[in-house]
């Protein structure tokens, strides 16, 4: 499932994040990339040494640590440290699939990647192109979200990034380990969060309320790898 997780910064937020980013030195895309990845990937990052990029990335994992609805559609139980790409000049990534463990350089963290996200510090009107195109079970999405917003999808989709032909695309991207492996076992317990919370605004004691609660810690301790 894809999940727009908006407002993860508010405006003066993200305003100095891409501020610090824009001063921060910038290198080939290339180092991070695998094998088949590097075949089709032309874009700029921040360095995963780079004492911005750790400095911002600490920043949004804690941000996205009190985070709810972030929490309630990844369930996450590691999280990558965040990386961040530039787009411009015509620069793409062409179509590709995450690769399935991800290592960390600097700090030597290995996780399973079971959902990506891309959480952008370019408005759309900052640039022409740099759409995220997303291949689902729905066909292909899509997705280019409002500076300080966020996309979450599988790690498994083919995706790719399309070309920016004006100004600069900026975001940070990163992958997170699930409890939860199964994509549609997280769309299962995402729908179900969702409609407890609906339903308990309106009467968190109610019995319908206790039980759906219920369900789903029963069916989250049953699927859970920790």
């Amino acid at each position: 499932m894809l999940i727009a997780i908006p407002n993860v910064f508010d405006a003066e937020q993200t305003k100095q994040i891409r501020a610090a980013l824009d001063a921060a030195d910038w290198v080939d895309g290339k180092v991070t990339a695998g094998h088949q990845s590097a075949l089709t990937k032309r874009n700029s990052q921040i360095p995963e040494t780079s004492p911005v990029a750790r400095q911002v990335g600490e920043v949004i994992l804690r941000t996205l640590g009190t985070n709810n609805l972030f929490r309630s559609a990844a369930l996450p139980i590691k999280v990558f440290p965040p990386l961040f790409n530039r787009y411009e000049g015509g620069q793409d990534f062409g179509t590709h699939v995450d690769n399935a463990i991800r290592s960390h350089g600097a700090t030597g963290q290995s996780i399973r990647t079971d959902l990506s996200c891309t959480l952008f510090f370019s408005d759309p009107d900052e640039y022409d192109g740099g759409e995220l195109r997303i291949q689902d079970t729905y066909g292909e999405q899509s997705v280019k979200l409002p500076a300080g917003h966020m996309i979450l999808y599988p790690s498994t989709s083919l995706h790719y990034v399309t070309p920016v032909t004006r100004g600069a695309r900026v975001s940070s991207f990163f992958w997170l380990q699930s409890m939860i492996r199964s994509d549609e076992q997280r769309r299962i317990l995402f729908d179900l969060d969702q409609s407890i919370q609906v339903l308990a605004v309106k009467d968190a004691g109610a019995a319908e309320v206790v039980k759906l609660t219920g369900i789903y810690h029963n069916l989250l301790r049953q699927w859970a790898e920790m």
